[in-house]
């Protein structure tokens, strides 16, 4: 039986791609990527995820945690960034090499992609659908349904494994043909188009620029914590205050060895978590932030408890820090 290895985001294109393929007997394995950027929310239950896609889609899957590989891959893209710090074609090099590799070491036929030509600025024109099929080393094997018929013809469709006429020839920014097909095979749930990158996002971007620029060591972790709660620069570290319930959850789970989580007692509050050094009255200054961002902020004194990665926890009574104190710490970007 034909087998073919589609690059799933979640999205409308990814999934009507995919489903076309299906549609002429093919079976088609999604594979999905976590990185730093997107798909954040399946690191740590990519079982869980791969469950969650054939439950809804009825297609099986394989998501694959990429972080750190990914990380260094957006430090100096050959071929540059977006309208902010997205190297679109970079990345879709590197995640259809990912992909090739899969393709040889399992046996698939092909590979399927839910370009558009001409939708996105940056990684659908033409020549830079060119540059990606080249540089991916796919060339022939890169399949993409949705325009396959503007297109050159491409292993399967030359052998046989699919029907070229049954392809779709949609090109440009306009949705409607994608909403027509959406409608066709009875598809509601997807994701927003465009929707979900880190690195697409104009203040988040600037965040994560900054920081690859000022550290020659970043971890995923460093990235995803750039995309949660306030941001506060201390003497000796950087400080995250939760905004809200969803803050304090990824806070909680972004919490390593040496990094400590603070939070107010007796009251609500957010989740903070410092990264760096304890000693220099750094931790008694993050207990003064958090207290300062808890309902408790108008008293006196207020009892912070900290909290090691290990388990160890110290209480203490501060002052909240007032406007003033505060205001120089605040991470503009």
């Amino acid at each position: 039986m034909t087998k073919a290895l589609a690059l799933f985001s979640g999205g409308l294109d990814s999934m009507l791609a995919t489903r076309l393929v299906m549609e002429q007997g093919v079976e088609v394995t999604a594979l999905n990527f976590i990185s730093p950027f997107f798909g954040v929310g399946k690191k740590g239950r990519e079982d869980e995820a791969a469950a969650d896609f054939f439950r809804k889609y009825g297609i099986k899957s394989l998501v694959i945690d990429i972080s750190d590989e990914y990380v260094e891959m957006i430090r100096n893209p050959r071929y540059g960034y977006g309208k902010n710090f997205n190297p679109c074609i970079d990345c879709k090099i590197f995640m259809m090499k990912k992909a090739k590799a899969i393709m040889q070491e399992e046996g698939y036929d092909f590979i399927v992609s839910g370009e558009v030509l001409g939708q996105r600025p940056m990684s659908q024109r033409r020549d830079a659908l060119r540059i990606i099929e080249r540089d991916s080393g796919l060339d022939y094997y890169l399949l993409r349904p949705l325009c396959a018929k503007l297109l050159k013809p491409t292993y399967p469709e030359e052998h046989g494994l699919i029907d070229r006429e049954k392809l779709m020839d949609i090109s440009g920014r306009a949705r409607r043909r994608q909403m027509e097909l959406a409608e066709h095979f009875g598809i509601s749930d997807y994701e927003t188009p465009a929707g979900g990158c880190l690195l697409t996002d104009p203040i988040i971007s600037v965040r994560i620029e900054k920081l690859l620029k000022q550290n020659k060591e970043v971890e995923p972790e460093d990235v995803r914590l750039l995309a949660v709660g306030r941001h506060f620069t201390l003497p000796g570290g950087m400080l995250y205050v939760g905004r809200n319930i969803e803050d304090n959850r990824r806070i909680s789970e972004l919490v390593r060895a040496g990094d400590f989580t603070l939070k107010a007692m007796d009251t609500p509050g957010p989740l903070v978590l410092y990264s760096g050094t304890p000693g220099s009255g750094n931790l008694e200054l993050a207990a003064r932030i958090t207290a300062r961002y808890s309902d408790a902020k108008g008293r006196d004194m207020v009892k912070v408890c900290i909290r090691a990665k290990d388990g160890v926890e110290e209480v203490v009574d501060v002052k909240p820090l007032d406007n003033v104190g505060l205001e120089p710490m605040r991470t503009i970007y």
